[in-house]
């Protein structure tokens, strides 16, 4: 099973780098980050001298690299619609998904190595974001675990909007609806966090964003960490037994 998973993550992620399509995006991805980080260091250099008049200034990495995050994380939820939207939205569209479910290999194999081909390019973003953060070690100091947080916190959340544009993709053979469908979700529980401040605690729970602010902040809070690990389960069993359910009819 495992052998497969990596087979179909590897021809996910060949179809993915041959389209301009993601390499367009990743230089987007990254030269917005870049601005915000030279951006970021630009202001920082500028206030320095204050800074170091206070008792406990913040760091470079405060200042520069946390902000920065922040940004990539909303950057990255508005990419992932147009990433994701063709998954299996495509194969279904190209009558590929039929020779996909009447294959001897079971529904989560497919979904595990489509989810893990569109994660390497996720995994690919942040690692770069992380080499970016580290050229500030060229003029001082960082602090490491600030980083390494927000770079967890990063993966997870990408997972997770990942997890969410699987699902949506496999519930309809036109990418430009699962795109749409994909982003309205991820926009509805980003703003939960803001519709909700007056009515309940229960409907912020449900804001990615918010979760991820833990780990903006510095620190790995073990719900967020649950909260994200249930999240992408639950769309992957839900894409699973979505397709499962076109096996059975099919």
């Amino acid at each position: 099973m495992s052998k497969i998973v990596f087979v179909i993550a590897r021809k996910e992620l060949k179809l993915l780098f041959v389209s301009p399509l993601a390499w367009t995006f990743l230089a987007l991805i990254q030269l917005i980050i870049t601005w915000v980080f030279l951006g970021r260091l630009d202001a920082f250099l500028e206030l320095q001298s204050q800074l170091m008049q206070i008792a406990n200034p913040p760091g470079a990495t405060e200042v520069i690299i946390v902000p920065m995050f922040a940004v990539a994380s909303i950057v990255l939820l508005m990419a992932t619609p147009l990433l994701t939207m063709r998954l299996i939205a495509e194969e279904w569209r190209n009558r590929t998904m039929v020779l996909l479910i009447s294959a001897p290999i079971s529904m989560t194999t497919i979904v595990l190595g489509k989810f893990l081909g569109m994660m390497v390019f996720f995994l690919l973003t942040t690692l770069l974001t992380v080499i970016l953060s580290l050229s500030l070690l060229a003029g001082g100091t960082m602090d490491f675990g600030l980083l390494v947080s927000n770079a967890v916190g990063l993966i997870l959340l990408s997972a997770s909007f990942v997890a969410v544009g699987l699902y949506i993709s496999s519930l309809t053979s036109h990418p430009a609806i699962a795109a749409l469908g994909t982003l309205g979700l991820l926009l509805a529980l980003w703003i939960a966090d803001i519709v909700a401040s007056d009515f309940s605690i229960v409907i912020q729970n449900f804001s990615l964003l918010r979760h991820y602010e833990s780990f903006n902040r510095g620190l790995i809070d073990t719900f967020s960490l649950v909260f994200f690990v249930l999240f992408i389960l639950t769309f992957l069993i839900l894409t699973i037994r979505r397709l499962d359910g076109e096996r059975l009819h099919g």
